[in-house]
C-alpha cells in the first residue's frame, strides 16, 4: 500500500500536504515488527511531508555535527560520500528505526595487533556499550545508539593515532553490515584511520588522519519530549463522561512508563495533556504512535508534538491543529524533525480509511460505478432531467461505502 500513488494524490487533494506513504512496505522478520507492520497497514496511518527535507552531503555533515557534537569532531577531518543520499525520505528506513530501536553495532579494526584494543573494551563498556567480539586487532561491540557509536569510535581513533596505530570503524545495523561497511570504506578510500555510517539512506566516511585532541568531548544529551494533547476534549467529556477521559490518560501514561522508558512531567489527574520525555527519538515516535492508535480506537483525536526541548515539542503539537481535511476537520497527528524537514504521522478516522481502502483494494468497482453513474446522468440530461443526476451520484456514494 506505501507506493499507492492513487490514494496518495486523493489524500493530497483533501488536506493540501503530499502523503509519502500509506501504511508501509516495510517487511517484519520478528513477532515485535509484524505486529507495528500490521497496525501500520490496518489503520492505514499516512507519513506526511509538512516541510521537505533538503537532503544533501552538506546537510548530511551538519546533521552529523548536531548529533554528535561539535565537541566531539576534531577540527581536521575529511567527509567522504561512499553512497549518496536520495533527497526524498524513506518511509521503511524510519519505520525500521522506529520499531528496532537506536541501538547499533559498531566494528573496530587495528591496523595492527596491540595492547591497547583491552583499553578500547574498557571504553566500549564505560560508554554502555556491550562487546559481542574481541581478538587481538578487532572488536564488534553493541552501542546504545548510532550517534554514541560513531563518538565513541572517534574517541577510539585518537588514542590509536596517539600510538601510531590506524583505526578503521564502522557502524551497521548488525555486526555483518558494520564489517561489511568497513570493507567498502577500506575499498574507496584507502587504507586510513575513520569511522564509516549510513545517514538517511546514503552511507558516509569520516576520515582522520592526524592526531588530536578533544579537550571537551562529552557524552551528548539524545533525549526527546513529547507532548500530547486531545483534541476538543470538552466535546469528548460531554459524549463519555470525565472517567472516560481519565481512564484514557491514565492507560497512556502507564504504556509511556512501562512500555517506552518515559518520563512524566506535568500531567494532572483529569487533564487532557502531559508532556513524556523519552531517552531517544524512536522510542518518543513510538509512544507516539501508539498513543495516537489508541486514542483513535477510543473515540477521540489527538495532537502529539515531539522535539528536543519541551518548547519545540509543544509547537509541533500546535502545528498539528493547524492541519485539517478541507480546513474544517482536524487530523489526528505526531509531528516530529526528520533531517532538516519536518513530517507526520496521521491516523485516519474510520471514514478516511474506508475512503482509502475503496481507492486501493476496490479500483475495479469504483471504475465500474463511474461508467454507470456517468452513463445515467447522460440519458438523464438528454431526457431534461439532469437535476436528478445529484441523487444517482449520491446513492452511488451511499452503494460504494456500504458494499
Amino acid at each position: 500500500m506505501a507506493e499507492h500513488s492513487l490514494t496518495r494524490f486523493f489524500f493530497k487533494l483533501i488536506t493540501g500536504y503530499e502523503a509519502i506513504s500509506i501504511g508501509t512496505k516495510y517487511f517484519p522478520t520478528t513477532p515485535l515488527e509484524t505486529e507495528y507492520v500490521d497496525m501500520l497497514n490496518y489503520t492505514q496511518t499516512v507519513l506526511m511531508e509538512l516541510e521537505k527535507a533538503n537532503i544533501t552531503t552538506e546537510s548530511i555533515f551538519t546533521n552529523l555535527v548536531r548529533d554528535v557534537g561539535k565537541e566531539n569532531i576534531p577540527e581536521i577531518h575529511s567527509f567522504y560520500e561512499l553512497t549518496p543520499a536520495e533527497n526524498a525520505v524513506e518511509e521503511y528506513a524510519l519505520v525500521s528505526n522506529i520499531i528496532m530501536g537506536s541501538d547499533r553495532y559498531l566494528y573496530i579494526e587495528l591496523s595492527k595487533p596491540s595492547y591497547i584494543i583491552k583499553e578500547f573494551t574498557d571504553i566500549i563498556l564505560k560508554e554502555k556499550g556491550e562487546i559481542v567480539e574481541e581478538s587481538a586487532n578487532e572488536i564488534v561491540s553493541k552501542l546504545p545508539s548510532k550517534n554514541d557509536a560513531i563518538r565513541v569510535a572517534i574517541k577510539l581513533i585518537g588514542i590509536g593515532l596517539d600510538n601510531k596505530i590506524g583505526v578503521r570503524s564502522a557502524v551497521g545495523m548488525t555486526g555483518a553490515a558494520a564489517i561489511e561497511r568497513s570493507i567498502k570504506f577500506n575499498q574507496e578510500v584507502g587504507d586510513v584511520s575513520g569511522i564509516a555510517f549510513t545517514k538517511l539512506g546514503g552511507e558516509y566516511a569520516l576520515v582522520i588522519d592526524t592526531p588530536f585532541k578533544l579537550g571537551h568531548s562529552k557524552s551528548v544529551d539524545y533525549s526527546y519530549y513529547l507532548f500530547i494533547d486531545i483534541i476538543n476534549s470538552t466535546k469528548f467529556i460531554s459524549e463519555n463522561g470525565r472517567s472516560k477521559l481519565v481512564e484514557l490518560m491514565t492507560g497512556i501514561k502507564a504504556f509511556m512508563e512501562e512500555e517506552c522508558e518515559g518520563t512524566i512531567e506535568g500531567y494532572r489527574k483529569g487533564g487532557d495533556d502531559l508532556i513524556a520525555q523519552f531517552p531517544s527519538k524512536d522510542l518518543a515516535i513510538r509512544a507516539g504512535l501508539d498513543s495516537a492508535w489508541y486514542i483513535l480506537s477510543n473515540g477521540a483525536k489527538v495532537k502529539i508534538g515531539i522535539g528536543k526541548t519541551r518548547r519545540e515539542a509543544g509547537e509541533r503539537a500546535n502545528i498539528a491543529e493547524q492541519i485539517k481535511v478541507q480546513g474544517v476537520e482536524p487530523l489526528s497527528l505526531v509531528v516530529f524533525d526528520l533531517a532538516n524537514g519536518l513530517y507526520a504521522y496521521n491516523i485516519p478516522s474510520d471514514f478516511v480509511r474506508t475512503i482509502i481502502n475503496l481507492f486501493f483494494n476496490h479500483k475495479s468497482k469504483l471504475i465500474s460505478l463511474f461508467v454507470v453513474v456517468f452513463i445515467l446522468c447522460y440519458f438523464l440530461f438528454l431526457f431534461n432531467l439532469g437535476f436528478l443526476g445529484f441523487f444517482v451520484v449520491l446513492i452511488a456514494m451511499i452503494y460504494a461505502v456500504a458494499t
